[in-house]
């Protein structure tokens, strides 16, 4: 007789095992990022660095990580690689999200002939193409330029019109479209026109019987101003600056020699006097670093630059400075590229750019060598980097034009690459995309 045959009980399987999803974050500037995994599990992140949605995954199980809000700070956009993917017996750790300055795809160069010549830009050699101009209703002297970090709208400050205009930016062409007949400018005569990076607010210097720096709030969907408030600032304030986090503002004074700093309200852009700090005779327009630590400004009728470290709480520049170092003739405009490893200025009255090297400790300034990176440039008045910091494009007096150059990403020099018409007499360039 068969002896029946023992059967041990089946173990039952263990819980299935969940692990984290976790990944880096570099680039960002401000607040207002969002990430989510599959479609939920929203994580705040507010800075650099590593970051760990709080729920797990089920090994087996799907992850899906994506941008659900991008920064408010519209001069970054952010995207995730590395994201998506089946659950392992192990943790994810390597998702990035990198946050880096859309290209720009259009240029808009305001002229003295009251127009404003609107271009396309080549990805990859970074030339202007073919010109539009687009008339505008401005009377006598335009004075400043500015585009909304969205790339939807730009701005013009009239000196002898009295008025700021606006634009809407068609998105497919880059041309431009006149929003209303301006709006009139309390006081005085515009002299200088910014938008802050979140693109809720703009701000004009104006010159008059008493210098003011005025507050407009910018309608998120028509692009249209309206007057908020204004405050008072030196005698003829030809500098006008925004932090690239949309903290501070600075204002340079040519006759009184001095940048005033103001801190922003974060609700209503309203301006709260910092700091004043003296500096070199006739300041150009402060620049500021795109991390937000060093600000540089050249003395024109000293043929020198100036370097200073900014209080990070209070947006306060350094009475003493870091350093200062000769450069050309007649410092009009100073640009520093993405990587805050470089500084440049446009010398009017030699028709040259000079070069520096940025110490990343101290903000010491270093010319290059040699020091003279551009030579031949006809009348400069304005020297801009384009967003994503590979190109440096020159506004040029003398011949109407624009030209291009290539930053060497090791040394920081330029190599001439074209240059393109303007309308008569440019003054400045904004670039939208």
């Amino acid at each position: 007789m068969a002896l029946p045959v023992s059967t041990a009980p089946t173990a039952p399987e263990g819980p299935t095992p969940h692990h984290s999803v976790s990944g880096t974050v570099s680039g960002l500037l401000g607040t207002g990022l969002v990430l989510q995994n599959n479609a939920g599990d929203d994580l705040v992140v507010a800075a650099d660095g590593s970051f760990t949605f709080p729920t797990s995954v089920a090994k087996g199980g799907a992850y899906a990580v994506t941008v659900k809000a991008q920064p408010k700070i519209l001069t970054r956009t952010c995207t995730v690689s590395q994201g998506s993917g089946t659950m392992a017996d192990a943790a994810v750790t390597d998702v990035s999200v990198a946050c880096a300055a859309p290209a720009a795809r259009f240029a808009h160069v305001l002229n003295n002939d009251s127009t404003v010549s609107s271009y396309t830009i080549d990805a990859v050699s970074g030339a202007l193409g073919t010109a539009f101009n687009s008339p505008t209703s401005m009377l006598g002297f335009p004075a400043g330029i500015a585009a909304h970090p969205s790339g939807r709208f730009v701005y013009v400050a009239g000196f002898s019109s009295g008025a700021v205009h606006a634009f809407s930016a068609d998105t497919a062409s880059g041309r431009l479209s006149q929003i209303g007949s301006g709006v009139a400018i309390p006081g005085g005569s515009a002299r200088r026109i910014v938008v802050d990076p979140t693109g809720r607010f703009a701000y004009v210097a104006i010159a008059g019987s008493g210098s003011r720096l005025l507050t407009y709030a910018i309608d998120q969907v028509s692009g249209a101003l309206s007057f908020s408030s204004s405050v008072a600032v030196g005698a003829n304030p030809l500098g006008l600056t925004v932090d690239p986090m949309g903290r501070f503002v600075y204002v340079t004074s040519e006759i009184d020699d001095n940048v005033r700093a103001f801190a922003i309200d974060d609700t209503s852009g309203s301006l709260g006097a910092v700091s004043l700090v003296n500096t070199g005779p006739a300041p150009s327009p402060v620049a500021v670093d795109p991390a937000g630590r060093f600000a540089y400004v050249a003395n024109r009728n000293a043929d020198s630059l100036s370097s200073y470290p900014i209080d990070a709480t209070s947006g306060a520049l350094s009475a003493g400075g870091v350093s200062t170092v000769r450069t050309g003739r007649g410092p009009i405009s100073i640009a520093t590229d993405a990587t805050g490893r470089f500084v440049y200025t446009a010398d009017y009255s030699d028709g040259t750019v000079s070069g520096f090297t940025v110490d990343a400790a101290s903000g010491a300034l270093a010319p290059m060598t040699p020091s003279v990176v551009a030579s031949n440039v006809n009348v400069p008045v304005s020297i801009v980097l384009d967003p994503t910091g590979r190109f440096v494009y020159v506004v040029q007096l003398g011949g109407d034009t624009v030209s291009v150059y290539g930053i060497d990403a090791m040394s920081g020099a330029l190599n001439a690459k074209s240059s393109s018409r303007t309308g008569m007499v440019p003054l400045g360039i904004a670039f939208s995309r």
